[in-house]
């Protein structure tokens, strides 16, 4: 093997060592989330203390792999589709340590929670939670893969968690007004719904940027939205 050999073989596992732990990463992320919705459905405190202390875990990750790209910027100055891959997963790792971020969140307000007088949990929650794992689940495969159609999709299915947040936050809003005694619980229960839409929306900046890595331009179309609630009002009683 000559130098040049050594030196290309080096550099294509410096490539594949830093998407193994995007990868990795969004693993984690998507696990976090998965415990932070288990957490709220069986209103288990410590299981939502122990998400906010293995955030740290994603937190660490995200800086190994920001000094993985700046080595690889600096050493091996790396052009075209390369550079592409380089940036993409230095974006890639900031929204997930903002996914495992959110997740912690819900962690802390299922903790809170706890604390209240039981409230019946809307099911509309947990399935938001289990779309916006999903959509993290589907863009992490688009990267995997290079899959610029698996990103698109991905991209799309964000709408629908968008509107079934629209449809909690009017369900909410409901059982507020209809007896006060349910605004503490329904007020944790709005952050932990806007938590989980705030994941939705990093999936869609992940799935953006999958697709710029593989095809070299940005998606034209507007971002699928599905989220209303900025322009609602509380019901007339």
């Amino acid at each position: 093997m000559t130098a040049l050999d050594h030196t290309v073989k080096s550099y294509d596992e410096e490539l594949k060592k830093l998407q193994q732990d995007i990868v990795s990463m969004g693993r984690l992320a998507e696990s976090e989330l998965q415990d932070a919705v288990q957490a709220l459905i069986r209103r288990n405190a410590d299981l939502g203390a122990q998400i906010v202390l293995d955030d740290a875990r994603i937190d660490e990750l995200e800086q190994l792999t920001g000094a993985q790209v700046v080595r690889l910027l600096a050493l091996r100055q790396p052009m075209a589709s390369d550079l592409r891959e380089i940036v993409a997963a230095l974006k890639i790792a900031s929204d997930l340590e903002r996914v495992g971020d959110y997740s912690a969140n819900i962690g802390k307000r299922v903790v809170a929670l706890s604390q209240v007088p039981p409230f019946r949990l809307p099911a509309t929650l947990p399935r938001m939670g289990w779309l916006a794992q999903q959509n993290i689940r589907a863009v992490l495969a688009a990267y995997a893969e290079l899959n610029a159609d698996k990103a698109v999709a991905a991209w799309q299915a964000d709408e629908e968690l968008d509107a079934t947040y629209s449809s909690l936050f009017r369900e909410l809003l409901t059982y507020m007004m209809e007896d006060p005694r349910n605004i503490g619980a329904c007020t944790h229960l709005l952050f932990i719904a806007k938590n989980i839409e705030r994941i939705g929306d990093h999936a869609t900046n992940i799935a953006e940027t999958v697709y710029f890595m593989v095809v070299g331009e940005p998606l034209r179309s507007a971002r699928p939205k599905g989220d209303s609630t900025s322009y609602m009002t509380p019901p007339l009683q």
